[in-house]
């Protein structure tokens, strides 16, 4: 490919030609990076307290449930309050919480209870900015750029977790986690700053009069539950949160009990995943398009239950990692094409409260996954717990296969364009 044509690749031309989504994807980028070496940090520093898959599932449920209690109220919220101010907003408490689990992690003064509570906090301010970040989106380019928007932000969030892994791997082994726990504080600056120069045309913020918030919550609810393609796809993220994502949030007793590999190990093989998923989302975003994005789902979703099976089928860590990395590129892959599918199908009035049921599903099905991860874990060990669950991915892989001509064909009456 010549400097011309990458030049003109939607993944290059996006961001250059519009100064808001660029100056938010570069913003986020730097944010996610801090993120990840949290996540990271967090995971490690559960499994030093507690030595524990059980205390690892507990910790992953309390970052992911709490979009379960407040995620479709805060879908009504971002229809109707300006979605850039809750995302501002939002920002600047994670800033607060990655500061206090700083401060109490270098001053040892953290334990597996504070660790829990903090993570919890965390999953809260998420789960409330979330429906407004996914909405936004649309607000920052047109309807034809959409696609690649989606697929852009999969990468920058990819390629953060490529990179946070790798450096909260070198934090953890040169300075320990609260300096991972630093790093991430520190990344939410230039995020706020990006977020304050972003521009929206006041049209695309003002949403319609509406009654109450609770008539809004269960229009948005009822819409989305009755729509036969976006319920369908939200069914099919349920088993890829449930059966899917558990593998990553048991990555640290994989890396110490299965491959013994530590911290180095962990890191390298969060990267693995990181890297494939970042080629799944410069494959569709060079494709510039939403058309064949259900055989990309479902293509996709099986691809990653059978690489999660081959990583539980070995105890060679250099084994593993090719299967991570087709693990990594599926579960990205399927996840661009069912929220370029959603975002798509959804109404423009409707999009906020769609996205915030989409943010219940895409955290809430791996916090229940991660929870009953660890508990199963506890019995049939970590590889049998993963095995389960690419099972329950296949088993819903199936039906969607049966139905897919009939979803298929509801997206396009609600205006998608040859996505079968």
């Amino acid at each position: 490919m010549s400097m011309a044509d990458l030049l003109k690749s939607p993944l290059i031309a996006l961001p250059l030609k519009n100064a808001s989504f660029g100056l938010y994807s570069a913003g986020s980028a730097i944010s996610l990076i801090g993120m990840w070496m949290q996540r990271i940090a967090i995971g490690w520093l559960t499994w030093e307290l507690t030595g524990s898959g059980f205390w690892l599932g507990v910790v992953a449920f309390a970052d992911f449930f709490p979009v379960i209690l407040i995620g479709p109220l805060a879908g009504a919220a971002a229809d109707r309050w300006d979605r850039l101010k809750v995302v501002m907003t939002s920002q600047a408490i994670g800033l607060l919480q990655a500061t206090a689990l700083f401060v109490l992690t270098v001053s040892s003064h953290i334990n597996i209870g504070l660790l829990v509570a903090l993570t919890a906090f965390q999953g809260f301010v998420v789960a409330f900015n979330q429906p407004a970040r996914l909405a936004l989106v649309p607000s920052l380019v047109p309807q034809n750029d959409l696609a690649s928007a989606v697929a852009i932000n999969s990468i920058v969030f990819n390629l953060a977790r490529f990179i946070g892994p790798m450096l909260a791997g070198l934090a953890i082994v040169w300075s320990g986690v609260a300096a991972a726990f630093a790093v991430n504080a520190i990344s939410y600056i230039p995020f706020l700053l990006a977020l304050a120069r972003i521009r929206i045309a006041p049209a695309r913020l003002t949403s319609a009069a509406r009654r109450s918030i609770g008539f809004d919550l269960k229009e948005g609810i009822r819409y989305t539950a009755t729509h036969p393609g976006i319920a369908a796809l939200l069914v099919l993220m349920i088993a890829l949160g449930v059966g899917g994502r558990p593998l990553n949030e048991l990555l640290p007793g994989f890396a110490d009990d299965v491959f013994r590999s530590g911290a180095g190990g962990l890191a390298i093989m969060a990267s693995t995943i990181a890297a494939g998923a970042i080629l799944g989302g410069v494959w569709l975003g060079h494709r510039a398009h939403a058309s064949g994005l259900i055989r990309v789902a479902l293509g996709s979703s099986l691809a990653g239950a059978l690489a999660a099976t081959v990583v539980v089928a070995t105890d060679n860590l250099w084994v593993a990692l090719p299967a991570l990395f087709i693990f990594g590129s599926a579960m990205a892959t399927s996840g661009i094409a069912i929220q370029t599918l959603i975002q798509l199908a959804s109404a423009p009035d409707m999009r906020g409260r769609v996205m915030g049921l989409y943010g219940l599903i895409f955290r809430g099905a791996p916090a229940l996954g991660a929870l009953g991860a660890g508990i199963l874990s506890a019995y049939v060990g970590l590889r049998w717990t993963v095995f389960f669950g690419a099972l329950l991915v296949v088993a819903i892989w199936l039906w969607f296969f049966l139905v897919r001509k009939r979803i298929a064909a509801a997206l396009e009456t609600q205006g998608s364009n040859d996505t079968t």
